[in-house]
């Protein structure tokens, strides 16, 4: 185990000892991310020696069954790294298992309260890797048992509700346990390095703060494509759809890192305050243009990489009017953006995964060269969230070369994994460091998450009155054909990187 060095050779700073307790352990999002991600900070030396990781979940195993499936887990999520036995046994001494039902109270939390006796002192974690419908009654047993010492913390994970009435029931629920400088609302886009990255990029070089703004920039594009189905999450999705599921949370926190206002520092609430403001200034979609500015779709069976796959119906087992892709156009009313569309767009079982932002400048007013030399297209900047993180920029240049004028368009090409390591921390690992570190920065404050569901239950709203069907689009492919009428209607087209 490396105790200073993380892959890229620069210095890893341990945090203090703490104790986290992941609820729902057993689930999906901690076998798959959180444990792993756990397990990379404490391989690279990061976690201290005198950590405990707690796993509850209703499943009745043994601690010794649980240790091995967060192994067998891991071995099936990252096949290609190899650790051997004495790393896993190393790690496994930090885990410890409890069976609990979360909502009860009575005696099953006493095995938690056992756990974490006499150990007051250290920082302590409370994931809550559950349903929103949780939040309250953990949060709640959390406190009646006296658990939320003065150094604890409670991390939610999205969503955080299902609309602006519930987000507020629960944000009063956890609000009544833990002030609010102790509540993590977690989005883990914001701990991707490309994210962070769109702050360092805005302002920390003169080049590009002068010309974030309508006077030189023509419109924004933010594309978040899955090449997966509901699958077996198809029963939840279906209670949420793609507008609440990625565009409430992850694209409109990554519209507001584009938009906002240059903080006057980096400090956690410096930058939440900038933040909420572009929410509080984005334009209403209202009934009266809810079908000329949003797309709602479903997809239908198709093949993706060659492999046929089922419709939304099918892996659902009925029918249903859930959206499984979503286009819209938004404006940020204030005097930076004035006139400026941003463009969002997330799907299922489209043809490529990939989630970036797409800055696009205004073309050249007087173009110098004839039209034999080329097509002349507008200077973009692209910022690549994954699968492979960087950061392009587009330009026009002339092909070396004898024979006359002869115009290319060429990426300056920023590229994470060639020009840092093969490997560096991953989101929940950084989002996870950050919770034990105090860092609010990566997490979103209770007026940024109500103020995005105030936005977005006006479109659902508008939905509703307008009656607004989902339209239908193959699998593997971008989306229905509306998608591509909503910005062709403005003489603009869907990004798709070179």
């Amino acid at each position: 185990m490396n105790n200073t060095q993380t892959n890229t050779g620069s210095k890893l700073l341990p945090v203090e000892p703490f104790d986290i307790v992941v609820f729902g352990a057993t689930g999906d999002l901690a076998l798959r991310k959180l444990l792993p991600a756990l397990f990379h900070r404490w391989r690279d030396g990061q976690i201290p020696q005198d950590c405990k990781i707690i796993g509850a979940a209703r499943s009745a195993m043994s601690q010794a069954d649980f240790i091995a499936r967060v192994e067998e887990h891991y071995r099936t999520y990252f096949p290609e790294e190899k650790n051997g036995a004495d790393d896993w046994k190393a790690f496994s001494e930090h885990l410890h298992y409890c069976a609990l039902d979360v909502a009860s109270t009575d005696a099953d939390w006493s095995a938690l309260e056992t756990r974490l006796a006499d150990r007051d002192d250290k920082i302590r974690v409370f994931y809550l890797a559950l349903p929103p419908s949780l939040f309250g009654p953990v949060s709640a047993n959390i406190g009646a048992h006296k658990l939320n010492t003065p150094k604890a913390r409670i991390v939610l994970e999205k969503p955080i509700g299902h609309d602006l009435h519930s987000a507020r029931a629960i944000n009063d629920a956890v609000g009544r346990v833990f002030p609010e400088e102790s509540i993590f609302r977690i989005d883990h886009y914001l701990g991707k390095e490309t994210v962070q990255n769109l702050l360092i990029l805005r302002f920390t070089n003169s080049l590009f703060e002068p010309v974030w703004n309508s006077n030189v920039v023509d419109h924004v594009q933010i594309t978040v494509a899955e090449t997966v189905g509901a699958g077996e999450r198809a029963s939840y999705y279906d209670t949420s759809g793609a507008l609440r599921d990625m565009v409430q949370n992850h694209m409109l926190q990554l519209l507001c890192l584009v938009a906002m206002e240059p903080p006057n520092d980096f400090a956690a609430d410096t930058i939440r305050d900038e933040k909420i403001k572009v929410l509080r200034a984005l334009r209403p979609i209202t009934p009266k243009t809810a079908t000329r500015d949003t797309v709602r779709g479903q997809y239908r069976d198709g093949a993706i990489g060659g492999k046929a796959v089922p419709g939304y119906d099918d892996e659902l087992g009925r029918n249903s009017d859930t959206e499984t892709f979503t286009a819209l156009k938004a404006y940020v009313d204030n005097w930076r953006w004035s006139g400026v569309p941003f463009y969002l767009r997330t799907g299922k079982r489209m043809k490529e995964r990939r989630s970036e932002i797409m800055i696009q400048f205004k073309r050249v007013a007087h173009p110098l060269t004839a039209p034999e030399a080329g097509h002349l297209h507008p200077t973009r900047l692209v910022i690549r969230l994954q699968p492979d993180e960087g950061v392009k920029l587009l330009l026009m240049t002339k092909d070396p070369g004898p024979g006359g004028m002869r115009l290319r368009y060429v990426p300056l090409n920023l590229s994470y994994a060639d020009t840092f390591c093969a490997r560096y921390p991953d989101a929940y690992e950084r989002v996870l460091m950050a919770v034990v570190r105090n860092d609010l920065g990566l997490f979103m404050r209770r007026d940024e998450v109500e103020a995005a569901w105030g936005w977005i239950d006006g479109i659902l709203s508008a939905w509703n009155a307008d009656e607004m069907p989902c339209q239908s689009y193959a699998a593997g492919t971008d989306g229905p054909t509306q998608s591509a009428m909503l910005i062709d209607r403005d003489g603009r087209e869907w990004f798709d990187d070179l």
